[in-house]
């Protein structure tokens, strides 16, 4: 363990033993890897990409369109294929960061994951197959977001083409959301970097209601918000986490032809 490990790992005056166990987590996790000056500040991988029997279709949440960002960059000579970031998968260690043993253990029933992905035939396909074909394509965005945190600071900015799951809190998943990665981010950021304070800025159309309610008593994370007030998830409670919020009113015909547009693009 280098020195810088070694303190970060010190135990903090006042900390209770679930603390300790977090931070410890934190510590051991292999997320966090040295990058090497050749690559770009952009972390993806090809196993973002969520291909499922077709079910995915299923769902408005567009489950293929890292790939077609990172091919989109390629072809118009803004990103070299061989200069982005591989993260790595997120461990069950790395997750119980912020997740409790009984969320983690409830995306062993289909039925459960299958109403946080809202896609209802997936409560009758075998956990097995959910994990390897949906949850880990998650696992490895959010070890993604975990690891552009560390890359933004060595470098100035980072973009993971992932992640932003901001509607899954530490206890419960929802909106195609099933990990808490801005959480895990944050709170590796915290230990790992020695980051006091952050900002997160949700641009989202729908409201953050998951990281809004991980943060709620830590005065260290601000939160602006701005999203369609007139959409899921109608989350009253977690609004009042919100510091600085932004409500906005979007007609349906305008919110049609965004629909519309959005199509096109995807085509």
């Amino acid at each position: 363990m280098s020195s810088s490990s070694a303190a970060a790992g010190a135990s903090v005056p006042g900390a209770t033993p679930a603390d300790a166990l977090r931070r410890n987590r934190i510590i051991s996790s292999k997320l966090y890897f040295d990058v090497p000056g050749s690559k770009a500040p952009v972390v993806y991988s090809t196993a973002y990409d969520i291909a499922f029997l077709g079910i995915e279709k299923m769902h408005p949440f567009d489950s293929s369109k890292w790939g077609r960002i990172c091919r989109f960059l390629t072809k118009e000579g803004h990103l070299e294929k061989n200069r982005v970031v591989e993260p790595l998968e997120a461990s069950r260690e790395d997750l119980l960061v912020v997740h409790t043993e009984a969320y983690l253990n409830s995306l062993k029933s289909s039925f459960r994951v299958a109403a946080i992905v809202e896609v209802p035939p997936l409560t009758l396909i075998p956990n097995w197959l959910v994990q390897q074909r949906l949850l880990y394509p998650f696992r490895k965005q959010v070890g993604g977001s975990i690891l552009s945190a560390k890359l933004a600071l060595e470098r100035g900015w980072a973009i993971n083409v992932g992640g932003g799951f901001h509607h899954c809190s530490a206890e419960e998943g929802g909106g195609f959301c099933a990990y808490a990665d801005i959480t895990l981010c944050i709170q590796f950021a915290f230990v790992r970097l020695d980051i006091s304070r952050v900002m997160i800025i949700d641009l989202d159309a729908h409201q953050g209601n998951g990281h809004e309610k991980d943060f709620a008593h830590d005065g260290r994370v601000y939160i602006l918000d701005m999203y369609n007030a007139g959409i899921y998830p109608f989350d009253h409670a977690a609004k009042r986490y919100i510091d600085q919020k932004v409500e906005l009113v979007v007609s349906w015909t305008l919110q049609a032809v965004d629909h519309i547009f959005l199509h096109l693009i995807q085509i």
